[in-house]
């Protein structure tokens, strides 16, 4: 199953928008995993363990395990959820944007080396520089558009022929890069106004929404502009709020909460609580 429809597949499984981020942190493990490669495992296995029934995807940020020495530890995390949850995709939060030589690497490195179902990039660079990811037609291709740091406006609002700039990122990934059906967009949480115009201007195109929980993002905003007709069309993603709920012995199950918690909200505010 492709990336597309294993995401379409856990929305209506798991009745959830939520994508839990994966970002192990020096220091904030609960103490009696201890620290270092393997620590960071068995936290995160614990996390996914505790929440796969409550969200739509897993997204692990290579630069919180490679900073750590703990590569080998993204690779068997990643083959340990789709072997324990099958049907639960993984985006590979790498940000890569480079020519196209380079990418073809990048390209085997997350779908290859690591085995990610999807992964994001940075389109500065031009879709030679996305290609080598388009073409994997099974693959998510996830381009920053319109992102949820206070930097954002520096570059992505400057105006380009009476539009902002990342409208027109979003208007060319949609119109010209999709032939596969592949890409995805990401929309910061914190933009709740830039959300709804990209929506707009790319119909069911999915998003991913980081700034939820910790970047002070609202929920019932992101679903009034970002939602599809059919209730879906986001990810919604939170990284610390889940991860470092709880810091004791009891940590997967406070990250088990906080997910349901999220879960609920959202489906909450878009109308589809059971």
């Amino acid at each position: 199953m492709n990336f597309m429809a294993s995401l379409a597949a856990a929305w209506q499984r798991n009745d959830s928008l939520v994508c839990v981020g994966l970002d192990p942190e020096p220091g904030r493990l609960p103490p009696h995993l201890g620290q270092g490669p393997a620590a960071i495992g068995a936290f995160c296995r614990a996390i996914v363990d505790a929440t796969a029934d409550q969200v739509c995807c897993y997204k692990p940020q290579i630069a919180h395990f490679a900073a750590q020495r703990a590569e080998v530890v993204l690779e068997d995390l990643i083959a340990y959820i789709h072997a324990r949850h099958p049907g639960v995709p993984v985006i590979l939060d790498a940000k890569r944007g480079d020519i196209g030589s380079t990418a073809v690497h990048y390209a085997t490195e997350a779908f290859d080396r690591y085995g990610a179902d999807a992964v994001t990039l940075n389109p500065y660079l031009g879709r030679d520089s996305a290609q080598p990811f388009l073409d994997r037609a099974d693959k998510g291709v996830v381009l920053l558009c319109r992102t949820s740091n206070p930097g954002a406006a520096d570059f992505q609002d400057l105006d380009v022929g009476g539009r902002p700039l990342y409208q027109r990122v979003a208007e060319t990934i949609a119109t010209r890069w999709n032939a596969n059906g592949n890409c995805l967009l990401v929309t910061g949480a914190t933009w709740p106004e830039e959300i709804a115009a990209v929506r707009a201007i790319v119909g069911d195109l999915p998003l991913l929404v980081p700034g939820i929980g910790a970047q002070g993002g609202d929920v019932e905003a992101v679903i009034r502009n970002g939602a599809t007709a059919a209730g879906t069309g986001l990810l919604i993603s939170s990284s610390r709020a889940i991860l470092y709920a709880a810091s004791g012995e009891d940590f997967a199950e406070a990250a088990r909460n906080a997910a349901a918690s999220l879960r609920e909200t959202i489906n909450r505010c878009r109308g589809t609580t059971r």
